[in-house]
């Protein structure tokens, strides 16, 4: 587990800044009107947020030295 996370910390940490960040869009960004199927809910906002910032956090990681 510790080597898990030695390894792959830049992904989690831009998948917690991912989910905090689809929280923080739904609540005060988000569509009020109930129209749109991604940005209504909370429970679909969060897990796109999270996707997106595994994804993001990824790019910085360091690459290897041979």
């Amino acid at each position: 587990m510790k080597q898990l996370t030695k390894t792959r910390k830049f992904e989690i940490i831009g998948g917690i800044l991912g989910t905090i960040g689809g929280f923080l869009y739904w609540k005060f960004i988000g569509c009020s009107s109930g129209t749109c199927p991604i940005q209504a809910n909370c429970y679909s906002m969060i897990p796109y947020g999270l996707v997106l910032g595994i994804l993001v956090g990824g790019l910085f990681k360091p690459k290897k030295k041979e």
